[in-house]
């Protein structure tokens, strides 16, 4: 399987194979770097984990501490509660979280997963099982692994 991977710079101390980070922007101290470009080069509020560590070169950054080095990473699934009726691998959705603003609910986090927002086109690579408890609203749920398309 070809993973399809993106070079950037990150932080050393974060830069270990297997992380996995949700990539929040640029900070105010990146605007006149030199790297910028090198770094930014992600799509704000997704997940990504480093699949690669492309060099031991640092580089020296106002935001880390240790600098930053290149790695390769690819966009992290992200697992989700969806009805069971959209529940279909290999389909195409437009992602819309569940309408339920219970957030003491044990259901929540994964009906509002991290990394993934309303209108999100994605596809559903695997389905993982029956949702871990039952829905609040009453809903059949299942657990799925949904990739941005």
């Amino acid at each position: 399987m070809e993973l399809d991977t993106t070079i950037t710079l990150i932080g050393v101390r974060l830069a270990k194979i297997g992380t996995e980070f949700i990539y929040k922007g640029p900070a105010t101290e990146c605007e006149e770097c030199r790297f910028k470009n090198s770094c930014m080069n992600l799509l704000i509020g997704r997940k990504y984990r480093i699949v690669n560590i492309r060099t031991t070169t640092t580089h020296n950054c106002q935001v880390h501490d240790e600098g930053v080095q290149a790695v390769e990473v690819v966009e992290s699934p992200t697992i989700s509660a969806i009805e069971s009726k959209k529940a279909f691998e290999g389909s195409k959705v437009v992602f819309e979280p569940l309408s339920c603003n219970k957030n003491e609910c044990g259901m929540y986090d994964l009906c509002h997963p991290i990394g993934l927002e309303s209108g999100d086109k994605c596809t559903i690579t695997t389905i993982i099982g029956n949702a871990p408890d039952d829905c609040i609203k009453g809903l059949s749920l299942k657990l799925v692994e949904l990739k941005h398309a």
